[in-house]
Formats: structure tokens, sequence, C-alpha cells
């Protein structure tokens, strides 16, 4: 049986009006991260193949271990920006 919109809205809030307060804000977490996750996707596919391939490239140098760690490189960029 398919449920309506408002009939899934009602089954959810009851299911959330059960959480304790940890796991309420573990929830609120987790809501979070799949409706930024979703974001993210959908970022993910609106940049050009050149951007992902840069991104896949970067991932592939930090696995390698030829990563710089933001403490070194940031303030040689802030002194070349400034």
């Amino acid at each position: 049986m398919l449920m309506t919109a408002s009939d899934l809205k009602v089954k959810i809030i009851r299911q959330i009006d059960s959480l304790g307060k940890e796991e309420l804000e573990e929830f609120y977490g987790v809501l979070l991260n799949y409706i930024n996750g979703q974001k993210n996707v959908k970022d993910w596919d609106a940049m050009s193949a050149c951007q992902q391939n840069g991104i896949y490239g970067a991932i592939q140098e930090i696995e390698a271990g030829e990563g710089i760690l933001h403490d070194i490189i940031y303030p040689q960029m802030v002194h070349n920006l400034c």
C-alpha cells in the first residue's frame, strides 16, 4: 500500500517524537548529512569533467602520501596573496 506524503510525514514525526535527546541529536546529524550529501551530489554533477578529474587526481595524490598539510600550505598562500 502506498502512503501519501502526509501519511509519511506523520509517520516520520511520530518516530522522531519517540526519540530521546541523544538519539534526536544523532538523528539530526544524520538528516543534515543526508541533505548536504544530496546537495554535494548535485554540485558534483554540475562540475565539468576537467574539474572532476582534478579532484580525482588530488585524492590520488593524498592517498599516495603526496599531499601537503593545510598548516603548511595556508601560510604560504596567504603570504603570496598579500
